[in-house]
């Protein structure tokens, strides 16, 4: 059997596509989500992929899961952090409810999901912890500091955690989409989404399988060399 990986926020979007390119790699992956229970059991129908529910932004409903995943499937190697939220608002209009939601799932459930992940890793002398930042977290934006704030602590929780992994053969490192064409961005008005497209130097929207694809080599057995980077994979929006 090959390397077991949880995806969270594993079954739409990114997280399907990073879900899907890892089972094609070789792994066994489970995928992860919090609320849409008919779009998870479409998305296991389809691809064959295990779907598990829990709260990323709950300690112990992440220790338990994880726990039922090994139960279930075996230990597990591989672990991509994707699930996320947006609250957007102004911080004149930012309710407490909104900055907490998101710092909550968006950073605190990448705490969680390692910590339940993490010794078990480090004990087998073998892992790959990948988190998805965002080019927000790289450059700010406007509207999203509770957003921007949790991408920017991914980054520096990637290169924390890095350090403690590397001696036992854990690597951990981030990637940083741009803007993507998923439901999400979808949902932006056309026009705001026309202005977001012309400041991409290459001219579009990137693709969920892009990503998926800088997700695979992170996470590859030839990727041991790589760790606490971020990977920007953005059309050339953000630079540094």
């Amino acid at each position: 059997m090959g390397r077991v990986a949880i995806v969270t926020g594993g079954t739409r979007g990114i997280g399907a596509a990073i879900s899907c390119r890892l089972k094609d790699m070789g792994m066994t992956v489970v995928a992860n989500y919090a609320g849409n229970a008919e779009k998870a059991r479409a998305f296991e129908s389809e691809t064959g992929i295990r779907t598990y529910a829990w709260d990323v932004g709950d300690f112990d409903a992440c220790q338990k899961g994880c726990a039922q995943v090994e139960k279930d499937v075996g230990p597990v190697d591989v672990l991509v952090n994707n699930a996320g939220i947006t609250r957007d608002a102004t911080l004149l209009k930012m309710t407490y409810e909104m900055w907490d939601a998101v710092m909550r799932i968006n950073l605190g459930g990448c705490f969680n999901m390692a910590k339940a992940v993490f010794p078990g890793m480090k004990d087998r002398g073998w892992g790959r912890i990948v988190n998805i930042g965002s080019i927000n977290g790289q450059g700010g934006q406007y509207g999203q500091v509770n957003y921007a704030a949790a991408k920017s602590g991914i980054h520096g929780f990637t290169k924390a955690l890095a350090q403690e992994g590397a001696k036992f053969g854990v690597t951990v490192n981030a990637l940083a989409p741009g803007y993507i064409d998923t439901d999400m961005v979808a949902a932006v008005p056309e026009d705001v989404l026309a202005k977001i497209v012309a400041k991409v130097p290459v001219g579009r929207l990137g693709q969920a399988d892009e990503i998926a694809r800088g997700v695979a080599f992170l996470c590859g057995e030839d990727a041991g060399f790589v760790t606490g980077s971020t990977l920007s994979i953005n059309g050339g929006q953000h630079m540094y």
